[in-house]
C-alpha cells in the first residue's frame, strides 16, 4: 500500500519528515510550514531499492563462449601487445649496435693517435692489449642481446600470424585484404619478416649475412684475431707466426658464434609446433 509522507520546513531552516499519521511537534515552539505531500511505495518495509549489484565479466554465461565482439577485443589487444613489444625489440638492437660501433670506430681512433705518438713500438701494443678486449666484451655482450631480441621477434611474429589466423575464423571474407601471413610455420614467418618466398637455403643464407648481429659477429671475430696477433707479437713471435695466431683466431671466434647461433635456430625449430601450417609448403 502507498505510504503518504508529509514534508514540513520549519521557520529556522531545519527539515522534519513525519508519517501522515503522526504529527510533527515544533521543537522550538516555531510554527511549521507544510510544503508538500507526496506519496511513493515502500518496499520490504525500507523506502526505495538498492541497486543490485553489477553481474561480473564471465556470469550468466558458460565458461569458454563469448561473444565475437569480446573475441575481437582480446584478440586486437594481444596484437598491439606484441607490437608494441617488437618496436621495442627493434629499438634495443639498433641502440646496442650503434653503441658498439661508436665504441669501435672510438678505439681505433685512439689505436692510430696514440701508434702515431709511439711509432707502434711496445707502448701502442700494450694499449691495444688494454683497449681491445674491452671493444671485444662490448661487442660480445651486443651479439648475445641481438641473438635475444631476434627470438623475442619470432616468438612475437608467430603470435602476430596466429591472431591474423583467429582474425579470419571471424570473417574469412577479409582475406583477400591481408599483406602478412595467417601461418605460424617457417614460411610464414619468413612472410611477415619480409623475407620472399621461394629463394632457398642459399636465400636464407644471404639474408643471415647481411642481418646485424652477423655483421657484428664477423666485428667481434676481427677483434680476437687482432687481439691474437698483437699478442704473438708482443710475445716475440715471428710474422708468418703472427699472421698464423691471428688467423686461428678469427676462424675460432666465427666457429664458436656459429656453434651457437645454430644452437638457437635448432631450439627454436624443436619447440615451433605450428598451429596453422602454410597450405602446401610441407608436402
Amino acid at each position: 500500500m502507498p505510504q503518504v509522507v508529509d514534508f514540513y520546513l520549519e521557520l529556522d531552516g531545519i527539515l522534519r519528515v513525519a508519517p501522515a499519521s503522526g504529527a510533527v511537534v515544533a521543537t522550538r515552539g516555531s510554527p511549521s510550514l507544510c510544503i508538500a505531500t507526496m506519496s511513493f511505495e515502500q518496499s520490504a518495509g525500507r523506502i526505495g531499492a538498492e541497486p543490485s549489484p553489477a553481474p561480473r565479466l564471465g556470469e550468466g554465461a558458460p565458461a569458454g563462449e563469448a561473444s565475437p565482439a569480446m573475441r575481437l577485443q582480446i584478440l586486437s589487444t594481444e596484437h598491439w601487445s606484441l607490437l608494441a613489444s617488437r618496436s621495442l625489440a627493434w629499438n634495443e638492437s639498433f641502440s646496442r649496435a650503434g653503441m658498439f660501433l661508436t665504441t669501435l670506430s672510438g678505439a681505433i681512433v685512439a689505436l692510430g693517435l696514440v701508434g702515431g705518438a709511439t711509432g707502434f713500438g711496445n707502448a701502442f701494443s700494450l694499449f691495444a692489449l688494454v683497449i681491445l678486449p674491452v671493444v671485444l666484451f662490448i661487442g660480445v655482450a651486443t651479439w648475445i642481446r641481438l641473438g635475444a631480441s631476434n627470438y623475442h621477434e619470432a616468438q612475437c611474429v608467430i603470435g602476430m600470424n596466429r591472431i591474423r589466423a583467429a582474425y579470419l575464423e571471424l570473417a574469412p571474407d577479409l582475406a583477400r585484404y591481408f599483406v602478412m601471413s595467417a601461418h605460424d610455420d617457417f614460411p610464414g614467418i619468413g612472410v611477415t619478416m619480409g623475407v620472399q618466398p621461394g629463394g632457398g637455403r642459399g636465400f636464407w643464407l644471404m639474408q643471415m649475412l647481411a642481418g646485424t648481429p652477423t655483421v657484428v659477429a664477423i666485428l667481434n671475430s676481427v677483434l680476437v684475431g687482432a687481439i691474437a696477433a698483437i699478442a704473438a707479437l708482443r710475445a716475440g713471435g715471428p710474422p708468418a707466426t703472427v699472421i698464423l695466431v691471428g688467423a686461428a683466431g678469427f676462424v675460432l671466434a666465427v666457429a664458436l658464434q656459429r656453434w651457437y647461433v645454430q644452437r638457437d635456430i635448432d631450439r627454436l625449430q624443436a619447440s615451433l609446433h605450428p598451429l596453422f601450417p602454410t597450405p602446401g609448403a610441407h608436402a
